[in-house]
């Protein structure tokens, strides 16, 4: 399902909230924030290989990691009883880069009885 921006989507909206939560955490150095939003069991599939909860949190060890970030063409896809996907297009600039970066992103999202926590992240390099 590709939400239509004229239609509200409850939702790509709740979705797109805790994924925005996830890049605020990483612009400000936030590890509490960054993993409050992680489940224990989280997976991250980046190009360097594979991440649990641990990895992306310490990557904010010695402060933040990204300087600034745009999220656009945002999907929202149920995935059946309490998870959902969220598909993007996430534009960044790291904090120990000079060069901006695009990258596709998909995360699995599980609904539980404090809201949504992040359960698997994969990124794909956008040509260009």
């Amino acid at each position: 399902m590709t939400s239509d921006p004229n239609t509200p989507d409850p939702l790509l909206a709740e979705l797109c909230a805790c994924e925005s939560a996830v890049w605020d955490a990483l612009v400000r150095g936030d590890t509490q924030a960054d993993a409050a939003a992680l489940d224990d069991s989280f997976l991250g599939v980046y190009a360097d290989g594979f991440a649990g909860k641990a990895e992306h949190v310490g990557q904010l060890a010695y402060g933040p990691a990204v300087a600034s970030f745009n999220l656009t063409d945002m999907r929202a896809r149920p995935l059946g009883d309490g998870h959902a996907l969220l598909s993007y297009l996430a534009e960044f600039q790291r904090v120990s880069s000079t060069q901006p970066e695009k990258m596709y992103v998909s995360s699995i999202w599980k609904r539980t009885g404090a809201g949504w926590i992040n359960v698997f992240s994969q990124d794909t390099a956008a040509a260009g």
